[in-house]
């Protein structure tokens, strides 16, 4: 028996024997098609090389390309199971000629690899052309000699295929095999053409028109090919039967069902088990792309899909989660032809698990109301649509799920009752809203996401992406076109834009489109819950709704943005750990430039806790562990030691991202949506640059990491440098140096206060031969004196000075200092009960302009603005102690 694994191998083989660039799948998420959800044939990574947009470095290719079909109007999900061919993942093989080889080659690599590469059968081959045409008619007589008999020619568009409806198209030839006249069914174009006994095994597309509108069509100036063949197909042949569930992957994997449920795998389980397998297959591969669970676009659909084939393992009995145990033999059977999925393969059972075990909590109450809603219905009956609402909008029933679980009861779901109870669920949401405090003008956007429903977001694997423009609003209204000049909110059906949330500013970067469509978005917000509205300027062209557009996030501030949301996780886990438990986060902002963490905390930090903080957080980064992200739900991830986050709203399910490690254990684990780094080594640099109060018991600290931090420190060092310029040494010694002038200034300072003391005493160099004059002012001695550039604080002891200087007497001295003027009085011990310091220094400081002052009996002080006033504050002083002694 040939494997499927062994057909594939043969297939590239073979092409590429013959000179064709072997071109690895492309991931199930397309890059070059924002109209599709998932790839869903062979030729989608090539289209723009098709339509002239992309040019490669070769003109003929071959791939084993891995496509979805289970969403959108590529939807095969309903008939998984129930048919021999329909799957919702499976391979297309397909060789491509980009204006090099046509009709002729093609037709030839196919009727050589099939029967004579692969040995089939001609007399079991036929094969169908476009009615038209005749050059391909001829090229399978003459080159497979086929007789007319088994050339078919149709006339309808199973033969013709179009991109569009513009664009490249071209007539098609399909190559069908006999499975065998025990099987009911006739050749293609008779009447009994829907049975099975005739295969589609291979479609070869003849690229050789143009469509430019309906009337129309052009010769292409240079022809191609496309071809397709679905691998899952002609294994079934090359393996000699006719059921694609009995090949060799299918039957491993439906073997490997069987044995983990203990059951069957034929007879009333046979559904089952193919639903299992297929619906596995579709999973893995999508988780592996990068997909995962969701409420909204294609994280929903992959919902569905798993959540059908968890269905189907209830039926058979599995009494715990089954699909995760199955993905080791997924990975046995396609990991060597597709290595993704052993990376991938913790990440896979994981998100399996997680989403089985959520949904089995549900699904017994489900099913139990289903039986109930159908106990007294008969076969062929209509389940009420009100019943199939409740299911989806209590137990996350998708529709599509309740229609399965019927049809082996022969019944259908009234739809048109369904899309009621929905309607009426959306009028109660509209309602609820509206009374719930939101600012009117956001009724726009509930519209929008009612109509439109949530963007996509792509931005945690990439950071460009096409997508198409679902709305665009100018002024606060919906407008159908934006031009040069105009500011726009623009919205898509998907975005790679980050819309600011939890801290993280929303991403910046441009949109570009057809007709010189240019634009710069400058913020992302998240509207509604739901809307990334990207906030537009344009700079050229025009845009309307509906426009195919590419997004292109700017790298360098998405960079500069993830490692500072990452750094704050590594601080969040080192101020655990330096300070205490206590330590909760209080609140953040991660821009491009810096990074702001407010944290639960009594005290400022030391230098020394400082230190030892952001010497941690830098050893994590060296270290460059990779960071790992999960999906669970809030409750598991708490229970698991997950720190949730302050200020967030967290859905049925959040990312767990998980940094560094503490032996067996990781250092940081938390819940967050934001993007991050991939590896800690991304961070590059961590500095903490301020801490500050924000509040009562919340303390802040603000931080760089990567180039901004570097340049913080190149900033520092030349500010040193600087320093030791000025300082005439080395920046190793700034720091003595330093100190050394400060010693230096102090003893000078030490010295001045002396000099000036002596000088306000009569003391010493010029004053000596001017001493001041001890006068008698109301009988008593008097010492009056104005003192320029002495320091206040100065005063009190050249007062008492002065005191001993006289022996009896009061002491008025003024000092004049920047502008001000400050005055102390002292009264010597044996005139206080006649005399008071604290109303002679009143009367000094009114004369300076100021109010009060005061002091002890003995000694006051007070001060005014008016400097130029200081001889009459003396004055003042004289005259209330000529009063004093004119009043006795």
């Amino acid at each position: 028996m040939t494997s499927t694994n062994d057909i594939r191998r043969s297939f590239l083989d073979y092409f590429g024997g013959a000179g064709h660039q072997l071109v690895p799948s492309a991931p199930l998420v397309p890059h070059n098609d924002p109209t599709l959800m998932f790839v869903n044939a062979g030729m989608v990574p090539f289209k723009n090389v098709f339509t002239g947009l992309e040019t490669r470095p070769y003109k003929i290719a071959a791939s084993s390309q891995k496509c979805v079909r289970a969403g959108g109007k590529h939807n095969d999900l309903d008939n998984v199971g129930y048919t021999a061919r329909h799957h919702t993942f499976f391979e297309m093989l397909g060789n491509f000629s980009f204006g090099d080889y046509f009709k002729e080659q093609a037709i030839h690599h196919a009727w050589t690899l099939v029967t004579k590469q692969w040995g089939l059968d001609p007399e079991r081959l036929t094969v169908t052309v476009y009615h038209t045409d005749d050059e391909a008619y001829a090229l399978w007589r003459k080159i497979a000699g086929l007789p007319e008999s088994r050339i078919i020619r149709i006339p309808t568009s199973d033969n013709f295929w179009a991109m569009g409806d513009t664009g490249p198209c071209g007539p098609c030839s399909e190559i069908f095999w006999d499975h065998g006249d025990h099987i009911f069914g006739g050749p293609p174009g008779s009447a009994d053409q829907d049975g099975d006994r005739f295969v589609e095994i291979w479609n070869l597309v003849f690229m050789q028109y143009e469509q430019v509108d309906a009337a129309t069509r052009l010769d292409l100036p240079r022809p191609s090919i496309d071809t397709g063949m679905g691998l899952e197909r002609i294994a079934a042949v090359l393996q000699g039967v006719h059921d694609n569930y009995d090949t060799d992957t299918f039957r491993a994997l439906i073997a490997a069902s069987g044995e983990l449920t203990r059951t069957a795998t034929d007879g009333a389980n046979t559904a089952s088990h193919r639903v299992i397998a297929d619906h596995l297959r579709a999973a893995g591969f999508l988780v592996a792309d990068g997909v995962l669970p969701a409420n909204e676009g294609r994280g929903y659909v992959l919902r569905r899909i798993m959540r059908r084939a968890m269905r189907h393992a209830h039926l058979l009995g599995a009494a715990e989660p089954l699909m995760h145990r199955l993905v080791p033999a997924l990975v046995a059977e396609m990991g060597v032809a597709y290595p993704e999925l052993v990376r991938a393969q913790p990440l896979i059972q994981e998100t399996l698990k997680l989403e089985e075990t959520r949904f089995r909590q549900t699904l017994d109450k489900g099913l139990r109301l289903l039986d109930e809603a159908t106990a007294s219905l008969a076969p062929g009956a209509t389940l009420a649509g009100a019943v199939a609402f409740k299911l989806y909008d209590t137990y996350g029933f998708p529709y599509d799920l309740t229609e399965d679980a019927l049809r082996a009861q022969g019944m259908s779901v009234d739809r048109a009752g369904f899309d009621a109870a929905m309607a009426e669920q959306r009028r109660a949401a509209r309602a609820a809203w509206k009374g719930s405090g939101e600012k009117a003008s956001d009724e726009l956007w509930f519209d929008l996401a009612e109509e439109i429903g949530g963007t996509e977001f792509t931005g945690y694997a990439a950071t460009e992406s096409d997508a198409v423009v679902v709305a665009l609003v100018r002024d606060g209204g919906r407008v159908e076109t934006a031009q040069t000049g105009d500011e726009v909110v623009l919205l898509t059906n998907q975005t790679p834009f980050y819309a600011e949330s939890g801290g993280q500013v929303g991403d910046v970067g441009t949109v570009s489109g057809g007709n010189g469509f240019a634009a710069d978005i400058g913020d992302t917000q998240k509207l509604v819950g739901r809307l990334h509205a990207m906030h537009a300027t344009v700079t050229g062209g025009e845009v309307r709704v509906g426009d195919a557009v590419r997004l292109v996030v700017d790298g360098e501030h998405r960079n500069a943005v993830r490692a500072n949301h990452s750094a704050t996780h590594l601080l969040h886990a080192a101020l655990r750990n330096h300070l205490g438990p206590h330590v909760a986060q209080k609140g953040s902002m991660v821009a491009a430039d810096r990074l702001r963490f407010d944290f639960s905390h009594q005290s400022a930090l030391s230098p020394l806790e400082i230190a030892e903080v952001e010497a941690e957080v830098n050893r994590h980064i060296r270290e460059n562990n990779s960071v790992g992200t999960r999906l669970m739900t809030p409750d598991a991830a708490i229970e698991a030691g997950a720190m949730a986050l302050f200020g967030e709203k967290y859905g049925e399910e959040v990312r767990v991202l998980s940094m560094g490690r503490r032996g067996e254990a990781s250092y940081s684990v938390e819940l967050c949506g934001g993007t991050h780094v991939s590896a800690l080594g991304d961070i590059a640099l961590f500095k903490i640059v301020s801490q500050s109060a924000v509040s009562a018991g919340v303390r802040r600290i603000e931080a760089l990491t990567g180039e901004a931090a570097r340049l913080w420190l190149v900033e520092r060092e030349e500010r040193l440098k600087e320093a030791a310029a000025a300082l005439k040494t080395q920046p190793e010694e700034v720091p003595g140096r330093i100190v050394s002038l400060i010693e230096e200034r102090r003893r000078l300072e030490r010295e001045l206060a002396e000099a000036r003391k002596a000088l306000a005493l009569g003391g010493g160099g010029a004053a000596a031969a001017a001493p001041v004059a001890v006068e008698q002012v109301g009988g008593h001695g008097f010492v009056g004196q104005v003192l320029d550039g002495l320091e206040p604080k100065a005063l009190r002891g050249l007062v008492d000075e002065a005191k001993k200087t006289l022996g009896s007497g009061v002491a008025v001295l003024v000092a004049v200092h920047e502008g001000r003027a400050s005055v102390a009085v002292g009264v010597t011990e044996d005139l206080l009960g006649t005399r008071n310091a604290v109303e002679l220094v009143r009367a000094a400081v009114a004369a300076l302009g100021g109010q009060g002052g005061g002091g002890r009996p003995d000694m006051a002080q007070g001060g005014g603005p008016d400097a130029a006033a200081a001889p009459a504050a003396i004055a003042a002083v004289r005259a209330a102690l000529e009063g004093v002694a004119q009043a006795a």
